[in-house]
């Protein structure tokens, strides 16, 4: 398909506003609230407020999304360069594509090369000259690579030369340079590997490495004086920039902890080997000193610790979450710093007493995604390094906040279900974030409760293997509740386990259905380390699906390659594993197909053995045979998840580590689904109604609204002039919000609900305004969508016309129209939202100074639609087409349709009422302007005495009446009463507050003001009949033209 076709499909960013992982943090040298972080598989992003808010600056650049390093030049802070593939390998890690490098400040990005590092955990720039700059490199962290170790340009990265290598199988894991003399560099080599059941951190290729000139020559010191003997793991290092010679290091080590050097690493003291230090070295491992004071150290891990005594005591300092990975101080003033942590990035101008929010960055990670069955639909996810999240798809208060969200039980890594039995508990699996191997917890939305129904909740440490395990569940292991019995509710270890009871008690209805392969479930960290978190368990089922066509039938898919079903509710198992599936592959998901009892999809990835290519399969017989179904996607793309449309058969949506593959013919042909999604990791995604709902592990939860045109599109559809889609049915929802402020490139605030949020108006091809939000999640348009396909930009007007089910007209738009909202004429397809209201009143010639309240609320005279059915034409030159839709009720409202249709015949009355208004206004303006005219052309032929008089006898009944319709005076100090303009906006505004019947009081209210609209238009009638038939006439007799009325 034309990838064009894909224009008019817009993503919209529902939250959380709740940050993830950060790696990666730098600061501007010069401009103090200037500060910049890379999330973990977020991509970059910019704040200039101090961290009051942050805007992605690498979207349309990047082609990947993890950053691992960022740094900025000191001599130029315009120039920046990032490394992308964060160092920190945890099971979810994502890989990068090398450096990026800005020279505007990170407006605009090329890619430098050193693709293949894949990880890069620091960069450092010659303090002097930004063209010198040094990358560490990790390499792969799932396998042995060549592209790993220090790399040097001297032109800005247009050339880079490796300088430092160890092996293949060790890479960087820091570099510290001098700024007071730039030819001493630190690095420290890392020999880790990450495998399907095990992280490996520690060997005889680690190090610490240094060099004295430049880079060019380095010399091994790992065996100085005062350091540690035997093998080594990750290790952090820091040059003193306020004492030349001083040289920290944090080493993990049999006999690890921080060392300091005076004599740039020739000789080495122990100082510190408190655990606190030290825990998970594989995750942690930094060291920072102060710029100013010598004695003053920084080591992060669980808590950010802090030295003033040259390393001796430490003291914790508090920061807004666990898990620190990241720290930049500024080099002229220690107090300023930014610091990157498990839950996002924060500033500090003190020290680090207090910090800047991190719940205004969406770069949450979430595993999966689930919606709930209410109107409008909630959506459930855990996040990693968080804990599990409900947020609704709308926000009724204008925006999707802080005040929607809840914390539905489960934890941070997982599935979540929800019971289709009132009173609809959820449960999520928390493993990492409670108690308990295996931990599962059972939300009751009604009363808050959190019951742990963990299958076997025995513990056993972070020094226990999978082996130690009566059974073994996997970091993300399956939840599901029965499709067809909502009594059962399925969890899977390395056995299905089925609960008839929510939990109290469990039976396990399958043998082990993974290799089980005892090498594979030794105890995780490597030589030096125990590290047994949850996350390595390894030969467990990691995908689980229940036909939805027939009960009984269960498929299992394993982390080590193996698919199993059962026909017969779990009393017995076959394996019907793909026979050319690599051995040892990793079954994301598992698909049956929502149109066919045979069919099922299986996404499949090898990417933890260092095999980056995609693995999906679909059987059309229960596994009995398979096909490979790859085509079109590329090699280094490996699949996650795969998804089929309930509505169109064939319709496939497959999401990688970068981005989503649309197919549209069964997976014989994919695509890539180019759309404003942002480049980042695809975990899953669910498609709810006519929406698709994605959980991105790394910028936190997305909907497209509409995928109507897709299940509509056919082949061939590109080469037509003009085609339009059929817009889906469109609730009528009401949504609130009070803006304070609509000003063009700042920041502005806005009311939603309890709580205030920070967006930037962004123009839309309509011409129209969105608000763009900081900190809070989009809300979907509100109105009809409707899509349409121009193969070229038409010369031609374009129209847009909506009309009820007997085609007569109630709004019309055009691409020639001076004013928004304006019908885009993009070639490709385009996208016009319609807000279901009608015409609006008769507007006003000349513009009045008028209550600033009372234009607001004429926005929204218009009377919106009622519930039923609707036309839209297009019509292009001579092409017109026409297509049919359906407005429905809010169905959460008790209100009738007769109800509607009374506060929608009273809309229609006081917008008829506020016409007749602004056409009396209209009338007494030209009338006005002709007398005032015809005044200044009697004075030029000396007969303004004749007319004077009556003319000024004449404008001041006019004004009479004028100051009756219209509030002419608002800006004034005192601006007197409301008028009948003013009071009819404002009732119309009044009775549009909810969908129900207006009330008495506006029914009479209204009564009183037409009633008065009509008693000034006789006035104003008898006025033009007399008053202004005599002025004609003593206009005439001294032989000037009438006035015109």
């Amino acid at each position: 398909m034309d990838p064009r076709l894909f224009r008019s499909l817009e993503w919209r960013c529902i939250g959380p506003h709740r940050g993830g992982r950060v790696s990666a943090v730098a600061g501007h040298p010069n401009e103090r609230e200037t500060f910049y972080f890379g999330a973990c598989a977020g991509g970059v992003w910019k704040t200039t407020s101090g961290g009051a808010y942050w805007e992605n600056i690498s979207d349309g650049y990047f082609k990947t999304s993890a950053v691992g390093a960022i740094a900025v030049a000191t001599s130029d802070p315009n120039v920046i360069y990032v490394g992308t593939g964060e160092s920190n390998i945890r099971s979810n890690v994502s890989h990068g594509d090398g450096v990026y490098k800005s020279t505007d400040g990170g407006r605009t990005w090329r890619n430098m090369g050193l693709a293949d590092t894949r990880y890069i955990s620091d960069i450092q720039i010659h303090p002097a000259n930004a063209d010198i700059v040094f990358v560490g490199a990790l390499g792969h962290a799932w396998g042995r690579n060549e592209e790993r170790g220090v790399y040097r340009s001297l032109d800005g990265g247009v050339t880079w030369e490796k300088v430092l290598y160890k092996s293949d199988r060790a890479g960087v894991a820091d570099l510290s340079m001098d700024p007071s003399n730039p030819r001493v560099i630190f690095a420290t080599i890392w020999q880790a590997q990450r495998y399907p059941h095990a992280l490996i951190s520690g060997g005889e290729d680690s190090g610490l490495w240094r060099s004295l000139d430049g880079g060019d020559t380095w010399e091994d010191i790992t065996r100085n004086p005062g350091l540690p003997g035997g093998i080594w793991g990750r290790c952090g290092v820091a040059v003193s920039p306020a004492k030349p010679g001083r040289v920290w290091a944090l080493i993990e080590a049999e006999d690890g902890g921080l060392y300091r050097s005076e004599d740039y690493g020739n000789t080495w003291q122990k100082v510190n080997d408190d655990r606190e230090l030290r825990r998970r070295p594989w995750y942690y491992m930094r060291v920072f000193a102060d710029p100013s004071d010598a004695d003053t150290v920084w080591v992060l891990n669980l808590q950010a610790w802090k030295s003033t005594d040259g390393g001796k005591t430490f003291f914790a300092v508090p920061t807004p979450h666990g898990d620190n990975h990241d720290l930049w101080i500024d080099p002229n003033d220690s107090n300023r710093m930014i610091e990157g942590n498990d839950g996002g990035a924060c500033v500090t101008f003190d020290g680090g007493r207090t910090w800047s929010s991190i719940l205004n960055q969406p770069t949450a990670q979430f595993y999966h995604v689930i919606t709930d069955d209410k109107v409008p639909y909630n959506v459930y996810g855990s996040q990693q390094d968080n804990w599990a999240m409900r947020l609704p798809s709308i926000g009724f208060e204008g925006a999707i906040t802080w005040a929607n969200y809840v914390e539905p039980g489960g934890g941070e890594s997982g599935y979540i279900a929800i019971s289709p039995k009132p009173p609809h508990r959820v449960f999520g699996g928390g493993i990492g974030t409670g108690a308990g191997h295996g931990r599962l917890i059972a939300w009751n939305p009604e009363t808050g409760q959190k019951r742990n129904v963990t299958v076997w909740p025995e513990v056993h440490g972070f020094g226990a293997g999978a082996e130690s395990l009566k059974y073994r569940f996997q970091w993300t292991f399956p939840v599901h509740f029965s499709r067809h019995d909502p009594n059962v509710l399925y969890i899977c270890s390395n056995h299905v386990h089925r609960s008839t009871d929510e939990g109290s008690s469990w039976e396990t209805i399958s043998p082990d259905l993974t290799r089980n392969d005892p090498e594979k479930l030794r105890p995780s960290g490597g030589p030096i380390t125990d590290d047994n978190s949850g996350a390595e368990i390894y030969c467990t089922i990691f995908a689980f699906a229940e036909s939805p066509h027939e009960p009984g039938v269960l498929w299992a898919g394993s982390d080590d390659g193996l698919i199993h079903l059962s026909r017969d509710g779990g009393q017995t198992w076959q394996n019907v594993t793909p026979p050319d599936l690599p051995e040892w592959a990793l079954i994301s998901i598992i698909e049956p197909s929502p149109h066919d009892p045979a069919t099922v999809y299986v996404a499949a990835t090898c990417y933890k053995l260092n095999d980056y290519a995609p693995y999906l399969y679909k059987t059309n017989d229960y596994g009995a045979t398979w096909t490979r179904i790859t085509n079109g996607i590329p090699e280094t793309e490996y699949t996650r998840v795969i998804r089929e449309d309930p509505e169109r058969r064939g319709l496939l949506f497959c999401g990688t580590e970068t981005g989503i593959y649309i197919s549209f013919d069964d997976g014989v042909n994919w695509q890539r689904f180019e759309t404003n999604l942002p480049v980042t990791p695809i975990h899953d995604f669910v498609i709810k109604g006519s929406d698709l709902v994605v959980a991105t592990h790394g910028r936190s939860f997305w909907i497209l609204d509409d995928i109507t045109p897709l299940r509509q599109v056919e082949a061939g559809i590109e080469a037509k002039d003009v085609h339009l889609f059929q817009p889906r049915p469109t609730t009528r929802f009401r949504v609130y919000g009070r803006a304070y402020t609509r000003d063009a490139g700042t920041v502005n605030y806005k009311m939603a609900g309890p709580v205030t949020v920070a967006y930037v108006p962004v123009e839309t091809p309509m011409g129209t305004s969105v608000e763009k939000f900081l900190d809070a999640g989009q809300n979907p348009p509100d109105g009809v969508i409707v899509h349409y396909w121009l193969k070229d930009t038409p010369e031609e007007e374009v129209t847009l016309t909506f009309l009820d089910a007997e085609g007569n007209v109630i709004r019309s738009f055009s691409s020639k129209s001076e004013t928004p909202p304006r019908v885009p004429v993009n070639p490709g397809a385009n996208r016009f939202v319609w807000n279901l209201r009608g015409e609006k009143a008769t507007p006003l010639d000349e513009p009045v100074s008028r209550d600033r309240a009372a234009q607001m609320a004429e926005e929204g005279v218009a009377p919106k639609v009622l519930p039923g059915e609707y036309q839209v034409r297009l019509q292009v030159g001579d092409t017109v087409l026409t297509q049919s839709f359906r407005v429905e009720p809010d169905p959460r409202l008790p209100v009738t349709l007769e109800e509607l249709k009374e506060q929608f015949e009273l809309k229609c009355a006081i917008r008829d009422r506020l016409s007749e208004v602004h056409e009396a206004v209209n009338q007494i303006g030209r009338i006005r302007k002709q007398v005032e005219e015809w005044e200044d052309r009697a004075r030029r032929v000396g007969k303004e005495a004749a007319i004077a008089e009556a003319a000024a006898q004449l404008k001041d009944k006019l004004g009479a009446v004028e100051r009756t319709l219209i509030q002419v005076d608002a800006n004034k100090p005192k601006p007197g009463l409301t008028r009948l303009k003013e009071k009819l906006t404002t009732l119309s505004g009044m009775i549009d507050e909810s969908d129900d019947a207006p009330t008495q009081g506006a029914r009479e209210v209204y009564a009183l003001l037409a009633a008065q609209v009509e008693a000034e238009r006789a006035n104003l009638d008898r006025i033009i009949r007399e008053d202004l038939a005599g002025f004609n006439r003593l206009l005439q007799e001294n032989d000037i033209a009438p006035v015109v009325a």
